[in-house]
């Protein structure tokens, strides 16, 4: 029988990285640069983003367009989500060597379920069987630049985005700004508590790349 890799945190023989950020932070863009990266130095690599499970994406897309989501249905929902993804596509690409790339992960759980009002310590009982990443990267930025760049890029705010599923505040603007500043707070007291290498969200994309891949480096 194989025995695992003490290595790791997770003890897999790959490695598991993640990108954590508010809406708007510029995750998935450094997700992209540093998969390339990777795949570049010729090592195998895989992305798993948040909501993309081929079983539970489409229930939750869904129930969120028909507005059916309390917020213990919307916690189970992404959690279930989660569970799928690790299952068929995180820890098998962990047990291959391969390097994981998380655009969120269960930290985004945490913040927004906690914004939403449920206790902290159950959303993290909720996660308590997740993988320890190897590295954790989050892109601070500010509300005001953050509303700037979502409404360049989708020409308005997401419902969700917006927390207005919350109740508030009835502007759509007024909602994103204190939901945001909220999962702003939230994402500050995990810094510390989970080792987060926090960078500078409103530098260039190639200024935070770099950044990222000095630590990355240092892994592979």
């Amino acid at each position: 029988m194989k025995t695992k890799n003490n290595k790791t945190p997770h003890g897999y023989d790959g490695l598991l990285i993640v990108i954590e950020g508010t809406d708007g932070s510029g995750r998935s863009s450094q997700v992209n640069l540093l998969s390339q990266y990777i795949k570049n130095k010729c090592y195998g690599c895989t992305v798993s983003q948040w909501k993309t499970s081929r079983l539970i994406s489409g229930v939750i897309n869904e129930a969120k367009e028909k507005n059916m989501l309390n917020t213990t249905t919307y916690s189970l929902l992404y959690a279930a989500d989660y569970t799928d993804r690790l299952e068929n596509e995180i820890i098998p690409a962990l047990k291959a060597g391969f390097v994981v790339l998380m655009d969120r992960y269960i930290y985004t759980a945490y913040v927004r379920d906690s914004v939403r009002g449920h206790n902290i310590e159950w959303v993290k009982n909720l996660y308590e069987f997740a993988p320890e990443p190897d590295l954790v990267f989050y892109l601070n930025v500010p509300v005001d630049i953050l509303i700037k760049r979502l409404i360049a890029k989708n020409g308005g705010l997401d419902y969700f985005e917006a927390g207005r599923d919350i109740g508030l505040s009835t502007d759509i603007y007024n909602s994103f700004e204190i939901y945001q500043k909220r999962c702003l707070l939230e994402y500050k007291k995990l810094i510390k508590e989970y080792n987060f290498i926090e960078l500078d969200g409103t530098k260039s994309p190639q200024e935070i790349h770099q950044k990222i891949i000095e630590y990355v480096d240092k892994l592979l």
